[in-house]
């Protein structure tokens, strides 16, 4: 037993350990710059900052008559009720963003058979996301729908493997985080028919939205719900109605990993495919009502997910360089600095 013990690591698995432990602390120290960043910032920085920090000073003083969501709500009256201004407020909101990102990535990792590489996946998973615009909506904008995003992605996730339970569990948080997030939960059955059938109804809602033709269906058979999106959060300065880039945007997400397929491990390549269905199937809520104001939040589980796939190609790419822990490291770096910038001139996408 004692000589077992003795026996020293292979220096393989030495120099993983070491890049894993370095990665880690790296991530860490990255988490509590964005927070700082994001949760200090003006209450000018953000359309929707003034009308959160507003809520949240709220609270306490009159009671709880609101439309925000039960689960936001309960996680602002338990930091309220602990004390925390409005700065730790903003800083714990994005921290959650942060914890949620983490499961999201602990799970995606766990679906496409990561095996060992987590640490490496999780800091170019965090490195895309910081160097996202769309990341950065979600963290100062749409918070709310920003929080859920990524846990509908885990609970679609739960359903294309038939994991029930999980379905139910990350579905509910994200519901209770905001209630469009049920829209994306009744698309979940379109991962049970095959790859082709599934893009096949994606061209389709993709045709029907650039064409006009889904607002004018919703338009005469759902009224009370083409008013709600028209009316929802009216700005005249912001482009609303059919916006085709956006969903050329969004498609070219789905094709990039089936463009990429080549450069993908072959132990892996499958399970990545397999979750770009997922993404698809994120996107096809936008083509029904994406032509409000704002209609790019209807995106945000789509987008931020697509960080994830696309770390997942690089991590298991062939190409050795892309798998390179220190080339990774130093792209965190750079994405904090990216971050900070956005941040400061409040810029999103």
């Amino acid at each position: 037993m004692t000589a077992y013990a003795a026996m020293p690591l292979p220096e393989s698995n030495r120099a993983d350990a070491a890049a894993s432990g370095l990665s880690f602390l790296l991530l860490a120290l990255a988490a509590v710059f964005a927070c700082w960043a994001v949760g200090s910032r003006p209450l000018d920085i953000g359309t929707d900052t003034r009308v959160y920090a507003g809520f949240y000073e709220s609270l306490g003083h009159t009671a709880i008559h609101t439309r925000l969501e039960p689960g936001f709500v309960l996680v602002s009256n338990t930091l309220r009720t602990l004390g925390f201004g409005v700065i730790g407020y903003q800083i714990s909101l994005f921290a959650l963003l942060l914890l949620i990102a983490f499961v999201a990535c602990r799970k995606y990792f766990n679906h496409i058979g990561g095996g060992r590489g987590f640490a490496m996946f999780l800091t170019a998973s965090v490195t895309l996301l910081f160097v996202s615009p769309m990341f950065m909506n979600a963290a100062i904008n749409a918070v709310r729908q920003g929080l859920a995003a990524l846990l509908i992605f885990t609970a679609l996730l739960s359903f294309q493997r038939r994991q029930w339970l999980q379905f139910v569990v990350f579905g509910a948080l994200a519901s209770s985080l905001h209630l469009s997030s049920l829209m994306y939960l009744a698309c979940a059955p379109a991962l049970l028919v095959n790859a082709r059938t599934l893009r096949w109804i994606a061209l389709l809602a993709f045709a029907a939205y650039v064409s006009g033709l889904s607002m004018k269906l919703v338009q005469a058979f759902v009224p009370q719900l083409y008013a709600f999106v028209q009316e929802y959060a009216y700005n005249p300065d912001y482009r609303s109605g059919v916006r085709i880039d956006f969903a050329v945007f969004s498609i070219f997400w789905y094709a990039l990993p089936h463009m990429l397929a080549p450069l993908i491990r072959e132990s892996h390549r499958e399970a990545i495919l397999q979750s770009a269905a997922v993404y698809l199937v994120m996107v096809l809520p936008f083509f029904a009502v994406g032509w409000g104001s704002y209609s790019n939040r209807f995106l945000l589980p789509a987008w931020l997910s697509a960080s994830l796939i696309v770390a997942a190609i690089l991590c298991f790419s062939r190409v050795s360089i892309l798998r390179n822990p220190l080339l990774v490291q130093i792209g965190l770096l750079g994405a904090c600095g990216a971050l900070y910038y956005y941040v400061s001139n409040g810029i999103v996408l």
